[in-house]
Order: structure tokens, then sequence, then C-alpha cells
């Protein structure tokens, strides 16, 4: 056996024993998930509690899919979405918190009732079409990948839409979404994705 294949076969073997010792990722956990979402429910867990400036609901998330909080909480941190607070809780978070989190989130399987909307759904319903292959037609996407809509606070909305078309929010696809709207089709889209029934609920 030469020099070179038997420093590669130890360096092979050093490997292996070493990774076999990693700790296996745990399976997400709502109920260490609960205690860790502890620290949101200072805004999140009050009822119609909002952002100070600029002011506008923070939302509902009971409900929401889990892939979609954990891509949310990872934008978050690295700075894709700008949130001082959000930017601040999310940032000492391991992937294995934000796994917890987001099945704690997604263990919610009742609705809120819609809050009222200031819009105008009727008129949004007609341009919400082309949000329906990815948010559904009604807001309840299927596509874990998707955020559920329906339900959820009508300024909150028009305020992600808002940052996907100023570029706040770093996301081709919904910069692309968002850049041809104007101020009324972001209102009619946020009041018509907002008074949908069966949609997320507020934390409790």
């Amino acid at each position: 056996m030469t020099t070179h294949l038997l420093r590669t076969l130890l360096v092979a073997g050093i490997g292996l024993a070493w990774s076999s010792t990693l700790p296996a990722a745990e399976a997400p956990s709502g109920e260490a998930g609960k205690f860790k979402f502890s620290t949101c429910m200072g805004c999140h867990g009050v009822p119609g509690y909002t952002n100070v400036y600029p002011t506008y609901h923070v939302p509902r998330l009971g409900g929401q899919h889990p892939q979609y909080v954990i891509a949310a909480l990872s934008a978050y941190k690295t700075g894709q979405r700008s949130h001082e607070t959000m930017k601040a809780n999310a940032s000492n978070l391991s992937e294995q918190d934000m796994a917890d989190i987001a099945a704690f989130l997604a263990s919610f399987d009742e609705s809120d009732p819609p809050a009222p909307v200031r819009g105008n759904p009727k008129a949004g319903q007609k341009k919400a079409e082309a949000c329906a292959a990815c948010h559904g037609p009604d807001g309840n996407s299927t596509d874990p990948n998707f955020p559920r809509l329906a339900g959820q606070y009508e300024d909150y909305l028009a305020k992600a839409l808002h940052d996907y078309k100023s570029g706040a929010r770093k996301n081709p696809i919904m910069a692309g979404m968002a850049a041809p709207l104007s101020e009324q089709d972001i209102a009619d889209l946020a009041a018509f994705f907002a008074s949908r029934p069966k949609g997320l609920a507020g934390v409790r």
C-alpha cells in the first residue's frame, strides 16, 4: 500500500469517525417551539397589536406553513427583510429553534374571523387571480413554500407588498409581481386576502 493511499484512508477514516459523533438533527417540536416563542408573545400574542412606526398590525401567524415561517425568520436574520426588532429576535435563533417555532405556529388549526377591511375585496378578487398559482385562489396556499394570506391583516399585507415593490424585502418573484402594482391595486389585493374566511389565527 502506498503512503499516499494510506494517508487518504486515514483521513477518510478520521472524517467518518468524526461525522458519526455529530448529533443528529432533532425533529421539530411544537412544545419546544411554544416555549421559544414566549419572547415573541409581547407583540404576536396581543390581539390587534400594531407596529409603532409605520403603523400596521403585527401579522397573524397561527396556522402558517412551517417552511414559510423558517424562510421568513432566516430572511430577518440575514437582513433580507428589514425590521430591527425582528432582526434582533431572529439573530440568535438556530435552525432548530426556527423549526421548533414553525412547528408550534403550524399547530393552530382554528382560524380567527377576518378583521374588518377598509378596501374593496370585490375589486381585489379579479386582481388576485395572478397570485393564485402560489397563494391559492382564496389565499390558503397548499404549497408549504408559499405563505397563507387568508385572514391576514389588511394593512400588514399592504405593507408587505410595498416592501416587495421598494426592495425592502428581497424576493425576486415578489419583486416582479409587485413592481407594476398601483396604490389602488395594493389596497384592493390586501382587502381581498384579508377578508377571506378560514384563514390565519392569532397566537394565544
